[in-house]
């Protein structure tokens, strides 16, 4: 093996350490959220962060899902589509949305719109892996593991 593949293969961070930071933020979030609150992930990517997060989350809880594309291959395309929405009709709510890695903040930026428009009171943003450095928008997760 060479550099480059030891380094590929290297995680930067231990299961421990991304267990332990999972339940740090779900104390947080239901102390913010006594009363429970609607967590939507973002699929593909936020699928086993969400599970692990919703998990350690000691207030009730109501889980779906929205799929966007915004990627051609490995990069973003810079436009945002609507794949999969929630069903979310009735009361407004407030939302949780679970992202795995904020990287351009494109996709966030637009789902915060969207939701903020057809179905919440408030949108919070949930990240697992946060990419400031790459951002396009201005929009900071809420909550930040890593």
């Amino acid at each position: 093996m060479n550099l480059m593949e030891d380094i590929k293969s290297t995680p930067l961070l231990k299961e421990s350490q991304i267990k332990e930071r999972v339940e740090e933020m779900a104390g947080i979030i239901s102390s913010d959220y006594p009363n429970g609150l609607i967590v939507i992930g973002v699929l593909k990517g936020a699928f086993i962060f969400m599970s692990d997060l919703v998990r350690a989350l000691q207030v009730p809880v109501h889980c779906d899902f929205v799929k966007v594309a915004s990627y051609k291959g490995k990069e973003s395309s810079g436009k945002v589509s609507l794949e999969l929405a929630p069903n979310l009709s009735g009361l407004k709510k407030r939302i949780l949305l679970v992202e795995d890695i904020v990287d351009t903040g494109l996709t966030l930026s637009w789902l915060k719109d969207y939701f903020s428009q057809n179905a919440a009171v408030e949108v919070k943003v949930c990240c697992l892996l946060d990419k400031p450095s790459r951002r396009k928008v201005d929009i900071s997760p809420d909550y930040t593991g890593f």
